[in-house]
C-alpha cells in the first residue's frame, strides 16, 4: 500500500483492476494491450477527449470481455466433449451456491455482491448510507466465510 498523497506508478490501477477479473497471466498480457492501445491514440487525442484514466478503464474493460467472448466460444466447442457428471456439476454448483447465498444476512449479500460482482472497493460499499468500512470489510469476511461452509457442507470443494 503506498502511503497517502502519493499516486500510483502508471499502470499499477489498471492492472490491479484487471487482475481482479482475470487470470495473472491474462491480466499482464490485457494491460500490455491497453497501454499499447494508449500509446498508439495518444497521437489522435482531442483536447475535448475523456480523461485518460477513465479511457484507459473502458478499454481494458472492452479487452477483459473480448477475453471472455473468445474463450466462451472456445469452451462451447469443447463442452461436446464432457462426460455426463461433468455436464450436471454447473448446475449443481449454481444450486448450492443460490442455497448458500440464502443463508446470508441481507447487509453480507449486498457487500459480496457489490464488491465481487460490481467490483466496487470497501470505501465505496461504505459511503453507501449505515456503513463503516471496517464493517464492511467484517460483513464480506464473515459472508464468505458461510459461503465457504455451506458449500463445503453441500460436497463442493475447490
Amino acid at each position: 500500500m503506498l502511503p497517502r498523497g502519493r499516486l500510483a506508478p502508471p499502470g499499477d490501477r489498471e492492472e490491479r483492476f484487471v487482475r481482479r477479473r482475470a487470470t495473472a497471466a491474462d491480466a499482464e498480457d490485457l494491460t500490455q494491450e491497453v497501454f499499447a492501445a494508449a500509446a498508439v491514440a495518444i497521437a489522435d487525442a482531442r483536447v475535448e477527449a475523456p480523461p485518460p484514466l477513465a479511457w484507459l478503464y473502458t478499454v481494458a474493460r472492452r479487452r477483459l470481455v473480448d477475453l471472455a467472448r473468445r474463450r466462451a466460444s472456445s469452451d462451447s466447442s469443447a463442452a461436446d466433449d464432457r462426460t455426463a457428471e461433468e455436464r450436471t456439476y454447473g448446475p449443481q454448483v449454481g444450486r448450492a451456491l443460490a442455497d448458500a447465498f440464502a443463508r446470508l444476512t441481507d447487509a453480507q449479500r449486498r457487500v459480496i455482491v457489490l464488491k465481487l460482482f460490481d467490483g466496487r472497493s470497501f470505501a465505496e460499499i461504505a459511503a453507501l448510507p449505515g456503513s463503516s468500512e471496517g464493517a464492511c470489510k467484517m460483513r464480506f469476511s464473515r459472508g464468505l466465510a458461510t459461503l465457504r461452509e455451506e458449500l463445503e457442507r453441500k460436497g463442493i470443494d475447490r
